[in-house]
């Protein structure tokens, strides 16, 4: 082998792992400001339903998405373990609203699979890959199509 493939073969992606609807989910944690137990939303009219509101976060007015409605999951009540995930990508800050929080991994970057044709009720075009972590099955997440970032930038921003 020559030292690039070796190299290759030994590149990580830090992540943090969250959950919703008892599977596992990942996303890079170079996204990751932050990660908050609930706080109190502010709704916002007009908005989708996915779109709880927004709050202020150290003086920062930041959108909170429920990742459950925006991937059209069941009900859930938010308990002791409910987080919100503060994402910070293409200048845009955002709040996931997730079931848990509970784990940084390194993911080799070989074990990462393309996204299969089906993976629950979450759809295939939000997904990037599943990475095999030991006994472990990680979806890691497209951020860029979950929050649609084009739309987001539009429609959320607090600038007049």
């Amino acid at each position: 082998m020559t030292d690039t493939i070796i190299e290759a073969q030994n590149e990580r992606l830090k992540s943090i792992v969250f959950q919703l609807n008892n599977e596992e989910y990942a996303l890079p944690v170079s996204y990751v400001g932050g990660i908050e137990t609930m706080l109190p939303i502010t709704r916002v009219p007009g908005v989708p339903k996915y779109v709880k509101g927004v709050f202020n976060l150290r003086g920062v007015v930041t959108p909170i998405i429920d990742l459950r409605e925006r991937f059209e999951l069941s009900n859930y009540k938010n308990t002791k373990s409910t987080r919100i995930i503060i994402l910070q990508i293409k200048d845009v800050e955002v709040g996931l609203i997730v079931d848990a929080a509970y784990d940084v991994v390194d993911i080799p970057k070989n074990a990462i699979e393309p996204s299969p044709e089906v993976i629950g009720s979450v759809q295939v075009d939000y997904i990037h890959g599943v990475a095999k972590l030991n006994d472990r099955l990680l979806i890691l997440l497209d951020m860029d199509r979950v929050l649609n970032i084009v739309e987001s930038k539009d429609q959320y921003s607090t600038e007049s």
